[in-house]
Order: structure tokens, then C-alpha cells, then sequence
């Protein structure tokens, strides 16, 4: 087992935006978006994660989606005040409108985005 090591990318899908301090102030400002801050470690967030990629994609031109890992971006997270993971953060236009800590289920995520986009 030398030399294997697990690990889990963050932005799988190819509508996912791996967000980061340098390109964080232009991905707020999508008309809708939201990031799942999350971390590789983390059992919930790996529940979390397919779904995210799967309506990134359903969403795609509607609703940026982007995940930030915590660990490789520590100021992000506490810029929102990051105390869990997986927590979801919306934004309208640029301004955070909602903020969930911990798991949503995969309707429930699809509702919020869907009003999120409208």
C-alpha cells in the first residue's frame, strides 16, 4: 500500500468553480451564486458534494456554483463565519442572502437554487 493515499477533489464537476481568495470577489458577483464550503476529511461533505456537481450542471447559466475547501482557503471560511462543514452560502447580486450549516437534502438544495435563480 505504499504510495496510495486518498483524496476526494473538490470541484469534480466541470461546473463546479473552485473558489479561492484570488478569484473569490469575482464569482460573488454572479447575479445567483452559492459555495459549499467544505473540506476533504469531512464524511458529511463528501455526501454533500456529488449533488452539488449534479445541480451545478442541472443549473449551469442560471446559478453559479463553486466550492471552497477550508483548509486551503481558511480566510474565505471565516470571512462567513465557517464553524461547520459542508456550509452553504447563497448570494444575490453579489450580497449574501442565506446561509446553511450542514447537510441540505438534494430537493431541498434544488428549491433554494431554483429561487435563488429567479
Amino acid at each position: 500500500m505504499d504510495g496510495l493515499k486518498w483524496e476526494t477533489d473538490m470541484a469534480a464537476s466541470a461546473d463546479v468553480v473552485h473558489v479561492t481568495n484570488d478569484n473569490f470577489e469575482s464569482f460573488k458577483k454572479s447575479k445567483a451564486a452559492v459555495i459549499d464550503f467544505s473540506a476533504t476529511w469531512c464524511g458529511p461533505c463528501q455526501v454533500l458534494s456529488p449533488i452539488v456537481d449534479k445541480l451545478a450542471t442541472e443549473f449551469k447559466g442560471k446559478v453559479a456554483i463553486g466550492k471552497v475547501d477550508i483548509d486551503e482557503n481558511p480566510d474565505l471560511a471565516g470571512m462567513f463565519g465557517v464553524m461547520a462543514v459542508p456550509t452553504l452560502v447563497f448570494f444575490k447580486d453579489g450580497k449574501v442572502v442565506d446561509q446553511h450549516p450542514g447537510l441540505l437534502p438534494e430537493g431541498t438544495l434544488r428549491q433554494r437554487l431554483s429561487k435563488l435563480a429567479s
